[in-house]
């Protein structure tokens, strides 16, 4: 169960489906030469240690670029990078960029004004507007705000469930999930791998559907469910001209636009959703569907024998379902577009009337004055707009992929041991079982008799009790003390000085 290639040991690993590989042509250059693609068997393998080529790059990293340029105008952010620039000057996830072109053209409209105000006719008018207005505005603006966070913390607190969920879900087949006796062992260890790959493979599907990405050919999820029958699967094999489409960048001019903000540059992200010929399904909720049959089968193979396991099983499966529809309700529920709309034009009135208010006391400051304000009104409305989506590539939005990525390890953590045995971890010259009391191991307090333990075990409390007290009294003894001789040396100095005077 490989985290960096979403399972090396299980069906999901590179190079098992042969008939969807053909189709995806950027993998073949990914898959280690020693592998056939288009033969069911494998004719070498190199070591378990090695499932992907020295070429493969990881497919839960954010880029599988070394530039880092392209990282900063994209996101989603990485949190594991810091900055040591004072936060006010960071220009990585700053809405600034989306702004420029907004504030050179409320710079030229306050020039225009300030220039016909001092060469042709008097323009001001009373700043009465500004108060008036301005409380309307900065209510509109917190509302846009306050409703586009709630939505961000939303998403975020969805993603926290799947990870929940998912290492959950982990260790029900892992370690409650038992394996039978002989080859039927292995057949049961390779499924529960397996499993656990595809709760991996919902994270990623998430991802995918949140940025409505409906095919199967991105290299972070081809792996991961070749193996099985789905429409995004059937759609990707039937429609590889179009599922190539939708793997494509963006051009330069495109993509600067949408950089700077320019709502004419900005495509439609249904786009390749709507372009689609073929029905395209819903892949985390056919995933679910998988996982729902695996645990059935476990159940009636005996293998998930205690209730309260079976129950914690389909309970997780039932909470799984509810991040998928909470999540989708998050994205296809923006804030009521009379209310965008309104709040936008309040705002640009408001900075667009500023000129003529500010023309009578500031004379030429004008123009800097009018920047200034916009920058920060627009600031605010822009960001608005910027987190109302979560699951974006916006540098503000949730880093889906280091999410994936760390479930894809958190199943690895689960599967890396075998189920322990009491034996083994208990009964260990290393087990201090009463630790701080006594530095005494497993066997030392097993030749003791059970009289001894407990005898021990009530005395445990009252001894750290003691020692605790005794811990405070030896601090504020100390502390008593240095402030006893840093009085000391004051008087002392005071004396000298006195003298000194004298």
């Amino acid at each position: 169960m490989g985290g960096e290639d979403g399972g090396s040991g299980a069906p999901g690993a590179p190079g098992a489906g042969s008939d969807a590989a053909a189709v995806h042509a950027q993998d073949n250059t990914n898959r280690p030469p020693d592998i056939t693609v288009n033969g069911p068997q494998l004719t070498a393998v190199t070591s378990p240690m090695s499932p992907r080529g020295a070429t493969t790059p990881n497919p839960f990293s954010r880029k599988n670029t070394t530039l880092d340029l392209d990282d900063y105008f994209t996101g989603p952010r990485d949190i594991q990078k810091h900055s040591k620039w004072p936060i006010f000057l960071q220009m990585h996830g700053s809405i600034l960029p989306k702004m420029i072109i907004p504030l050179m053209v409320i710079a030229a409209w306050a020039t225009m004004f300030t220039v016909l105000h001092h060469k042709v006719a008097q323009m001001g008018i009373s700043n009465i507007l500004l108060t008036v207005l301005g409380f309307v505005v900065g209510l509109g603006l917190s509302f846009r705000s306050s409703t586009a966070y709630e939505r961000y913390a939303e998403g975020r607190r969805y993603w926290a469930q799947l990870i929940l969920t998912t290492q959950n879900l982990g260790r029900v087949i892992w370690i409650h999930a038992s394996e039978r006796d002989g080859e039927q062992g292995q057949k049961d260890l390779l499924a529960k791998l397996t499993a656990l790959n595809l709760l991996v493979a919902f994270a990623v599907a998430l991802k995918h559907k949140l940025r409505f990405e409906p095919y199967t050919c991105y290299e972070d999820i081809s792996s991961l469910v070749n193996h099985l029958d789905t429409f995004a699967q059937a759609a990707t094999r039937d429609e590889p001209d179009k599922a190539q489409k939708a793997l494509k960048k963006p051009g330069l001019f495109k993509s600067t636009g949408e950089y700077l903000g320019i709502s004419f540059a900005a495509s439609n992200p249904r786009k390749t959703i709507k372009k689609a010929t073929r029905p395209l399904g819903n892949l985390p909720l056919e995933i679910l569907s998988y996982l729902a049959s695996f645990t059935d089968e476990l159940v009636q193979n005996g293998q998930l024998s205690i209730p309260m396991h079976q129950t914690l099983a389909y309970n997780n499966i039932a909470a799984l379902n509810d991040v998928l529809t909470g999540t989708d309700r998050v994205l296809n529920t923006p804030l009521p577009i009379a209310y965008a709309i309104a709040i936008s034009q309040i705002t640009w009135v408001y900075i667009l009337l500023l000129p003529f208010q500010l023309l009578l006391p500031l004379g030429w400051i004008t123009i800097p004055g009018t920047v200034a304000a916009a920058y920060i009104i627009l600031g605010i409305l822009f960001i608005g707009r910027e987190i109302e989506n979560p699951f974006g590539t916006d540098v503000n939005d949730l880093p889906l992929e280091s999410y994936c990525a760390q479930i894809a390890a958190d199943m690895d953590v689960i599967a890396s041991r075998r189920k322990p045995k009491n034996r083994d971890w208990i009964e260990t010259i290393d087990n201090r079982v009463l630790w701080p009391l006594s530095n005494s191991g497993w066997q030392v307090w097993m030749h003791r008799g059970e009289a001894r333990i407990r005898e021990a075990v009530s005395h445990k409390l009252e001894t750290n009790f003691e020692m605790k007290m005794e811990l405070d009294h030896e601090l504020a003894h100390h502390h008593h003390h240095h402030h006893h001789q840093k009085g000391e040396t004051e008087k002392h100095v005071h004396k000298r000085h006195e003298a000194s005077e004298v």
